[in-house]
């Protein structure tokens, strides 16, 4: 069931303790689509566009991370969910984050999460990101034809996937979602993702499960950069997996919200603990 109010449009499936799926910049939550029939098994899903993409509306404020995780606890808001596990990608992972800083996370997996790169490292991504919205934007009449092969999707996707040839039809259109259509494309990516410098993650206390693909070509080494700094966290590499890996390794991304969650219902104490501000 897809829900589209005045704020972010929200896809809500299977049953159970709520999970949020939260897309990088540059996709949708189409590129979940390996892992959501899994995932609906075991949890309620609540599949989210971040604002300007799909049909969820551009922020008129400044896009900030801040701003975006705004937009997503007032979607939890009118869906009345409070607290929520949370699996996010890149951009999504950085918001899944804040989430757990302010207490809105019962447990986090954050896959790639942008937020600690260096700035050589937000120069080299400022500009691949900018090729690819124009790359997206001249090619997006073909987008949806080459989806449909896996020669095609082979051709959309090597950048985000490490075996891009098993990527569905969803997670191919997710890319002409993220880069091609999406509103407020330069903004968003000026505000959460170039400017953005975390804070205050000491005050997380839920678990929270650090993610990385060994051939992950984009998030460089910043995943591991975020572990000193969120008591108790963990860090899981994928092997043969790339920024996106939800159809490289579905059973492992599956299997990791899996035990995060579980770490949660344990209430599974993390040291140097103190309450979210």
């Amino acid at each position: 069931m897809t829900m589209t109010t005045s704020g972010l449009s929200v896809a809500r499936s299977g049953s159970g303790q709520p999970l949020v799926l939260l897309h990088g910049w540059g996709s949708s939550r189409r590129d979940f689509a390996a892992v959501l029939p899994a995932l609906a098994d075991r949890f309620e899903v609540l599949a989210m566009d971040l604002p300007g993409v799909g049909r969820s509306p551009h922020l008129q404020e400044r896009p900030t991370v801040a701003a975006l995780t705004d937009a997503v606890e007032q979607a939890l808001d009118r869906e009345g969910v409070d607290q929520v596990h949370v699996l996010g990608d890149s951009l999504g992972a950085r918001v899944a984050i804040e989430l757990a800083r302010r207490g809105r996370a019962a447990s986090v997996v954050a896959i790639a999460p942008s937020g600690l790169n260096v700035p050589v490292e937000r120069l080299f991504q400022g500009v691949g990101m900018a090729l690819a919205r124009i790359v997206g934007r001249v090619a997006s009449p073909v987008i949806e034809p080459l989806s449909r092969s896996r020669p095609g999707r082979t051709a959309l996707l090597p950048t985000l996937k490490a075996q891009p040839w098993k990527a569905s039809r969803e997670e191919a259109l997710a890319v002409r979602d993220g880069f091609s259509d999406s509103r407020d494309f330069c903004r968003t990516l000026l505000w959460a993702l170039l400017a953005d410098v975390p804070r205050g993650l000491d005050r997380i206390t839920c678990p929270v499960t650090l993610v990385q693909g060994t051939a992950d070509v984009i998030a460089s080494g910043q995943t591991v950069r975020y572990l000193p700094l969120i008591p108790g966290s963990r860090f899981r590499p994928l092997l043969a997996a790339g920024h996106a890996p939800q159809s490289d390794r579905p059973e492992a991304v599956v299997e990791i919200v899996e035990q995060t969650a579980a770490r949660a219902v344990r209430d599974e104490p993390v040291p140097g603990l103190r309450p979210a501000a």
